[in-house]
């Protein structure tokens, strides 16, 4: 089997579509490219991708429409290439799950060398043990309905979560017992585009922790391990 990365290249122009695609192609990589939205939903239909290169601005569904299904249905990590300057809008695409954005123009250069980047940091993430892709976990006095996204207390009470939270407690329940870094739990929440969120892991934690704990002050569900972390200590078992 091959084990050579493949990379869908996804944009409605096709010198850059045939740009990206020659250059990636000559560095090693398969390269599939798609010209919107359709067309890369029928290559994720039969073609299992490592990397999805996606422009934001196309005709029809877009590039943050395309980016919130490939992160509701799959694993396969996001570099979004966008000519937009307003820093809302890259804030959006990263909140959806994309892992690093691109501004154009770029040089192929740096896109190369960022999806390098991506493909290193998910390799070297700590196994996931796939309880998130339950239905429903318990942990603790709480439920977590993944479909629906809903915290639930033992007394029938829904407790709202935002995308981040929900990111942060999904990243714990798959890792459950693991001692995670900072920046682990950054790539697994929102991917480690630099410095809009790279001190947000412990505002997120401290939030969090006011949700789901008895007492914040002295967590018994998120433990801190100074100089190394986080680390999810409750019994996580599938409802």
């Amino acid at each position: 089997m091959d084990s050579t990365p493949h990379i869908a290249v996804v944009d409605d122009h096709r010198d850059i579509r045939d740009l990206v695609g020659k250059y990636l192609t000559k560095h090693g990589y398969r390269v599939s490219i798609a010209e919107n939205a359709q067309a890369l939903r029928r290559l994720l239909d039969r073609s299992a991708f490592d990397l999805i290169v996606l422009d934001i601005m196309m005709p029809g569904e877009d590039g943050l429409s395309l980016c919130r299904h490939v992160r509701s249905t799959t694993e396969i990590p996001v570099i979004l290439l966008t000519a937009m300057t307003e820093e809302t809008d890259r804030i959006i695409g990263l909140e959806l799950g994309a892992d690093d954005y691109l501004g154009k123009p770029f040089n192929p250069r740096e896109l190369l060398a960022r999806i390098k980047a991506v493909l290193r940091r998910v390799t070297s993430l700590p196994p996931q043990r796939g309880r998130s892709k339950a239905r429903q976990l318990r942990f603790d006095r709480w439920s977590l309905d993944v479909g629906r996204r809903e915290l639930i207390g033992a007394d029938g009470v829904a407790v709202p979560l935002s995308t981040a939270e929900y990111r942060l407690l999904c990243a714990f329940l798959d890792h459950a017992g693991m001692v995670l870094s900072r920046d682990q739990l950054l790539d697994l929440t929102v991917g480690r585009t630099a410095e809009l969120f790279d001190r947000s892991i412990d505002n997120q934690v401290s939030r969090l922790r006011k949700k789901i704990e008895v007492d914040p002050k002295t967590p018994a569900l998120i433990k801190t391990h100074w100089g190394g972390g986080y680390c999810f200590s409750a019994e996580v078992a599938q409802a």
